[in-house]
């Protein structure tokens, strides 16, 4: 059954917010960087939002290429989401302050701190592999598929492309 535009956008930015991590690609002129990264979501703007530590050296990779990508699994649903867009790095006191919780309080000292620094990802491009919810469904059919010598049937299971 396919879903709608709306229906899918609302999908992945669920995705996003059940799963929290992801990982972020940089381009650097000697490859790609990839690091976990905690998504604070902005829905309303389009927009996803990292704290993260100036003395990293992210903002020099976004300031080079500001093109990054970010990969978000969540098992528990069997999601794969992979995103496309432009970085931007921010230093805005209200933004840092808003977006702080306890989470952050292992890497930085406070939404004051001298080295923090927001990334901001105005978001492109989404691509997603929504599996069967259930991973018993999955696996039988996986193993099903193995023993006859047939493609796995995961009926449940789509991909989808949204331009965001």
């Amino acid at each position: 059954m396919a879903k709608n535009d709306k229906e899918c956008v609302d999908r992945i930015w669920e995705v996003i917010e059940k799963a929290r991590v992801c990982m972020m690609a940089t381009q650097f002129g000697d490859g790609v960087r990839v690091r976990p990264m905690e998504a604070l979501p902005e829905r309303d703007e389009n927009v996803i939002c990292f704290i993260t530590d100036r003395r990293g050296l992210r903002e020099h990779a976004i300031e080079v290429s500001p093109e990054v990508y970010l990969t978000f699994v969540y098992p528990n649903e069997n999601v794969y989401l992979a995103l496309t867009g432009e970085a931007f790095v921010i230093n805005d006191a209200d933004c840092a302050a808003r977006l702080w919780d306890r989470q952050q309080d292992g890497w930085l000292s406070g939404p004051d701190d001298p080295n923090l620094m927001i990334i901001r990802v105005e978001l492109w491009r989404a691509e997603m592999w929504d599996g069967p919810a259930n991973s018993a469904v999955a696996d039988f059919q996986f193993a099903k598929a193995r023993l006859y010598g047939i493609k796995a049937n995961l009926d449940e299971s789509e991909k989808v492309s949204v331009e965001l």
